[in-house]
């Protein structure tokens, strides 16, 4: 069965089966793939027939996927993104740039942190070329995990599963809201202080968003949610058209909040104190660019961490 799959499994039967499970039908799949179907109809026969099992449910209205071809329209995504890359990257190499690196990453990481260091990557690795993609955390790890990203950064109570991680930052969320609000001159409250407001939520997704609301849960309160919005910008707005409380990252609000005349305060909680973390298959199988960025990544924290004073300031007669 083997030999008989790998002569059968060409790209243009790949990507005709993805394609099929895509569009819904043999007769759009085979327009797009520009085969005709007489011919797509003959390849998908002929993979199955080497498989030895149905890889469709065929309906009047379409085409669905059976077990065994779930299995390799996951198995044939991550073959087609690799050969895509493969030529991404050769068409890259032929410009002058040594290397390519697909990353991932949270909302928070993006805003807060990656701006900076990045750059600082750049400079050390001129002709290195990032690819990076916004996405919640639990999209990340998905997508290191299914092979389409080769580093991402995720929130640090993300299930990483058998990906390994380290430390990328440390940070923490603050209560953003207008200069007017009740609790703006405080510098400090409770959670569950705030749940007596309305709040302005992230998609729901968000690694902050399922936090509060597990928060909320374990108050008893519950969390007068008025508006869900896509990203720290538009809670920033929204808390200063008076709309409610929004739970952002310290960093975020020095670079969003803050120009806008917001206030932030502190929340007495221990979840309010977070990591972010690098997740990659396995560090020693990365592209020698890939590994660069990420040992350059894991030692963020370290380099933004001031160095303890060698001697303490002598005091003042």
């Amino acid at each position: 069965m083997l030999n008989n799959l790998a002569r059968k499994l060409d790209l243009t039967t790949l990507r005709l089966f993805a394609a099929v499970q895509e569009e819904g039908t043999l007769t759009r799949a085979a327009a797009r793939e520009a085969i005709a179907v007489s011919a797509a109809s003959k390849r998908l026969v002929e993979l199955e027939e080497a498989i030895g099992m149905p890889l469709f449910v065929r309906h009047a209205r379409g085409m669905e996927l059976t077990a065994a071809g779930e299995t390799l329209f996951s198995h044939a995504r991550r073959v087609l993104l690799s050969v895509d890359a493969i030529g991404h990257e050769l068409a890259e190499h032929a410009q002058g740039v040594r290397g390519y690196v697909r990353m991932v990453a949270n909302l928070s990481a993006i805003v807060e942190f990656l701006p900076e260091d990045l750059m600082l990557f750049s400079r050390l690795h001129e002709q290195v070329k990032l690819d990076l993609e916004e996405r919640p955390s639990g999209s990340v790890v998905k997508g290191v995990a299914d092979g389409w990203a080769d580093l991402g950064i995720c929130s640090g109570e993300a299930d990483t599963g058998d990906l390994q991680t380290e430390l990328y930052r440390r940070d923490h969320v603050v209560l953003v809201m207008g200069a007017s609000h009740p609790l703006a001159r405080r510098k400090h409250v409770s959670f569950e202080e705030s749940l007596d407001y309305d709040h302005v939520g992230l998609h729901a997704d968000s690694s902050i968003n399922q936090r509060t609301h597990l928060a909320a849960r374990s108050s008893g309160k519950p969390l007068k949610m008025r508006i869900h919005v896509p990203g720290f910008d538009a809670v920033c707005r929204m808390a200063q058209a008076g709309m409610g409380l929004g739970v952002i990252p310290a960093g975020v609000f020095e670079a969003i909040g803050r120009p806008l005349g917001l206030a932030a305060v502190a929340i007495d909680e221990p979840w309010a104190h977070r990591e972010l973390r690098i997740v990659v298959r396995h560090a020693d199988a990365l592209s020698p660019v890939s590994r660069a960025l990420f040992d350059f990544l894991r030692g963020a924290e370290e380099r933004a961490t001031p160095a303890p004073s060698a001697r303490k300031p002598r005091a003042r007669k």
